[in-house]
């Protein structure tokens, strides 16, 4: 006999997994993972250059309609994190509503979004770490350069984020919660910062990039920014089995950590427009410049070299929360003998209780990608937009058959009938909305632009014939070896007796 197991792990069981994986993370700790992933130290740095050189100053506005946009499927992952307090977020969500295949299906996108994701991320030390020292720039000056020196500074980020993740998800926590807190307090003080040096009011949000005929495609264009950082809020879900009581935590980590992104990040693009010195200088469309030239313009070298070191920080933390969000969905399918070598992968660390090997797997992967783009020109672009269509597509396909269960008559009960997080009455018109935001994102996001991927072919197809490519193959796989055949390994098969106690 041994002792009385958890609540937690009562609930685990029911799902038909015994507890493997360390689950120190309380509620702060979820809303960090979740923050830490959007990080808008890391995003709006990395992509303001994007929606400035499609749009102009006006690029502002494609932010409160991707936050709403997004709003709306967090609430519904909100309500399914509730319902499915499991690692491996929409992969499980998909599984339990539809069913293994389609569930195995969401996974694969997803998998393949937060691999090319860790990529992109790591790719936003480029536009800082040149700006507050000219030797990183280990490539010469140039825009084929860039692409080099991004994608060395990426690689030795992924091997950074790849310790410290091997080091267990108490260290990941230690280390996410102090770097999220520093972002808060550092974006917060960028914010007033940009506040106190204003030299024109809102009207310069309706101001177009100077040549800009039509308003509407630019803006279409100049939304892949705002995209860009808002999603990864679903990590809190994602790392569920590791947080202590994750029904009442994770559904309220999910929605907070969009929110607090979404209105810090508005309010950085607001005052930093509103404080520019020109924000009509064509340098803020260009990787060299965009955001981190306009603060150095603003604050001056003494207090604009901090806040890009608080950037760089910003930039580490979100690559963490990337990399484990990354691993616990490679170990939750694994553990599901959905993917090749699952009793390998599925394997847990026995000091820390962290799933080693997908960490691992997933920053050879990542690295990879970075490789065979080093001679890119427009590699973060191409490698950012990629991850957004992956990203929406993934949440697409779990929203939709959280519709159609809705629409069957299978939808979660009131509110008021339920101890966890429901949208009850207005469950169908959200969920409505969210799947019609995640057509047009992907859509959106995947149409072949010059704007954004440079005017070779290849480029401007990436998206499209990336998601071709992986859904194909995930097809054959799945058809071939895996269809019919998956299930919970046996080393992770819940025992009768955790339900009983007399484990």
């Amino acid at each position: 006999m041994r002792g009385k197991p958890t609540d937690d792990a009562v609930d685990l069981a029911s799902f038909g997994y015994r507890p493997s994986l360390d689950r120190g993370l309380g509620g702060f700790s979820s809303f960090a993972a979740g923050f830490s992933y959007i990080s808008i130290l890391t995003g709006v740095f990395q992509m303001f250059h994007v929606g400035w050189a499609a749009a102009g100053p006006a690029f502002f506005w494609t932010w409160p309609v991707v936050l709403l946009g997004q709003t709306t499927v967090a609430l519904c992952f909100a309500e399914l994190a509730a319902r499915y307090p499991l690692s491996g977020g929409v992969y499980q969500w998909a599984s339990r509503i539809s069913g293994p295949g389609w569930g195995w299906a969401t996974g694969w996108i997803a998998l393949g979004c937060a691999i090319v994701s860790l990529a992109a991320v790591a790719l936003a030390l480029e536009t800082t770490l040149p700006q507050i020292a000219p030797w990183f720039q280990f490539v010469g000056a140039g825009q084929s350069a860039d692409g080099r020196n991004a994608v060395i500074l990426g690689c030795g980020l992924i091997a950074l984020t790849t310790v410290v993740n091997l080091a267990g998800v108490r260290v990941l926590a230690a280390v996410n919660n102090v770097g999220v807190a520093l972002e808060l307090v550092g974006v917060s003080i960028l914010i007033a910062l940009l506040a106190a040096h204003l030299r024109r009011g809102p009207g310069v949000l309706f101001e177009a990039k100077a040549g800009t005929e039509s308003a509407l495609p630019a803006l279409l264009t100049a939304s892949l920014a705002a995209s860009y950082v808002l999603y990864g809020f679903d990590t809190a879900g994602s790392l569920a089995e590791e947080t202590r009581s994750p029904r009442r935590h994770a559904p309220r980590a999910i929605l907070r950590a969009l929110m607090a992104a979404g209105l810090a990040g508005g309010l950085l693009i607001l005052c930093g427009l509103m404080a520019a010195a020109d924000p009509r200088d064509p340098a803020l469309g260009r990787i060299t410049g965009g955001l981190p030239y306009l603060v150095r313009g603003v604050l001056g070298e003494s207090l604009g070299l901090p806040i890009l070191s608080a950037a760089v920080l910003a930039v580490c933390v979100c690559a963490l929360a990337v990399q484990s969000a990354a691993a616990r969905l490679i170990f939750a399918m694994a553990r599901d003998g959905a993917l090749p070598f699952s009793a390998w992968l599925a394997q847990v660390a026995e000091g820390t209780r962290a799933p080693a090997r997908p960490v691992l797997i997933v920053g050879v992967l990542a690295a990879a990608i970075l490789a065979a783009n080093i001679n890119f020109p427009r590699v973060i672009e191409t490698v950012c937009a990629v991850a957004v269509v992956w990203a929406n597509l993934a949440y697409l396909m779990t929203t939709a058959p959280q519709l159609l269960e809705r629409l069957a008559g299978r939808e979660p009960p009131p509110t008021k009938t339920v101890r966890y997080f429901s949208l009850g009455r207005w469950g169908l018109v959200v969920n409505l909305a969210a799947v019609a935001w995640g057509c047009f994102v992907v859509v959106n996001i995947g149409w072949p632009r010059a704007a954004v991927e440079g005017s070779g072919a290849l480029a401007r197809w990436a998206a499209p014939l990336a998601t071709g490519s992986l859904t194909l193959v995930g097809m054959i796989y799945y058809g071939v070896r895996k269809r019919g055949r998956t299930g919970v390994l046996a080393d992770h098969a819940a025992d009768d007796g955790l339900c009983r106690g007399d484990w």
